[in-house]
C-alpha cells in the first residue's frame, strides 16, 4: 500500500504513537530496502514484548508500506481502540470458534489486494528464557504458499528491554534502542504447487523462522540455540520431571510407614476389590 493510501486512521495512530516512541526509544533500523515497494507481501516478525507491535509498526510505517496485523478479536470491541483497529484495517482472529478461518481468508485477500500482512508466527510472546524465537504456528506459511507472495523475515530487539515479556512496569531510563533488521525474501519455491499437508506446512514454517532467527543472531551478535524452544515439549518435560521428583518421595514415605500404617493404607484398596468381586 503506497504512502498516499495510508488513510486517516493510520495517520491518526501515527500522530498519537510516534511522538512518545521517538522520545522514549532510540532506533537502529536496517533492511528497509528489502520491504517491497509495491505488491502484496508478508512480514514474519519475532515477538518479545507487549509494546513491540507499536515499535515495529513505527519501523514499517516509515517504509511507506503499513502493516495489517492479526490481532485478538476482543480488541476490536473496545471503544476507541476497536475503532482504530477497524479503521487501520487490522485483521481480527477468532480463536476456537466457527470464525477461526476468517483471519486466514482475510489475510489472503489483503495480500492479493497488494497489501502487507504482518505475522507474529509464534502466536504469542516468546517463552524462550533468553528471548530467542520459539516454535511457530503455520498461518504465515499457509498464506505464503497460497498466494506465492514474498515473505520478508524481520527480527527486532530492544522493546523487550523497555517492557520485558509479562512484566507490568516499563523500564524507560536510560533510553533503550529498538533494533530492527529486515532480510531478503525467504525462498519457499520448493514448497509451491504441493499439497499443503501438516508436514509441508511445518517444514515451510521452520524455514521462515530460521530466517527470522538468523536476522536476530546478527542483531544480537550471538548464536541462537540449535533447537528452538517448544512450549509443548517443555510442558511434557516439566510433567516428567515433576513425576520423577514425586515418585521417590512417595516410595520414601511408604518405607517409613509402620506395619500398622501400611495395613491401614491398604484396607481401602482391599475393600474395593472385595466390593468389585461381590458385584460380579
Amino acid at each position: 500500500m503506497p504512502r498516499r493510501r495510508i488513510g486517516f486512521w493510520y495517520r491518526l495512530a501515527a500522530v498519537l504513537c510516534k511522538p512518545p516512541l521517538v522520545v522514549l526509544i532510540k532506533r537502529d533500523w536496517r533492511g528497509m530496502e528489502h520491504i517491497p515497494a509495491d505488491g502484496g507481501f508478508i512480514t514474519a516478525v519475532n515477538h518479545n514484548s507487549h509494546i513491540d507491535p507499536f515499535a515495529y509498526a513505527h519501523f514499517q510505517y516509515n517504509t511507506g508500506r503499513v502493516p495489517r496485523f492479526l490481532a485478538k478479536s476482543g480488541l476490536f470491541r473496545k471503544g476507541f481502540v476497536g475503532a482504530a483497529m477497524r479503521g487501520t484495517g487490522q485483521i481480527p482472529v477468532y480463536r476456537e470458534s466457527t470464525d477461526a478461518l476468517s483471519a486466514f481468508r482475510a489475510a489472503i485477500a489483503a495480500v492479493e489486494r497488494g497489501e502487507c500482512v504482518a505475522f507474529y508466527p509464534e502466536g504469542t510472546l516468546t517463552r524462550d528464557p533468553n528471548g530467542w524465537p520459539m516454535t511457530a504456528k503455520t498461518g504465515a506459511a499457509r498464506v505464503a504458499l497460497q498466494t506465492k507472495c514474498p515473505v520478508i523475515p524481520v527480527a527486532q530487539w530492544g522493546a523487550n528491554k523497555v517492557l520485558p515479556p509479562y512484566a507490568k512496569k516499563p523500564d524507560l531510563f536510560p533510553r533503550k534502542t529498538h533494533q530492527v533488521l529486515a532480510g531478503p525474501p525467504v525462498d519457499l519455491r520448493r514448497f509451491y504447487d504441493k499439497e499443503m499437508t501438516p508436514e509441508l506446512l511445518k517444514e515451510a514454517t521452520e524455514v521462515i523462522m530460521a530466517a527470522v532467527t538468523r536476522q536476530l543472531e546478527e542483531i544480537r551478535g550471538e548464536k541462537a540455540p540449535a533447537r528452538p524452544y517448544d512450549p509443548r515439549r517443555e510442558r511434557i518435560e516439566q510433567r516428567r520431571r515433576t513425576r520423577a521428583q514425586t515418585q521417590p518421595a512417595q516410595r520414601t514415605q511408604r518405607t517409613q510407614q509402620t506395619p500398622t500404617q501400611r495395613t491401614q493404607s491398604q484396607q481401602p484398596q482391599t475393600q474395593r476389590k472385595q466390593a468389585e468381586g461381590q458385584g460380579t
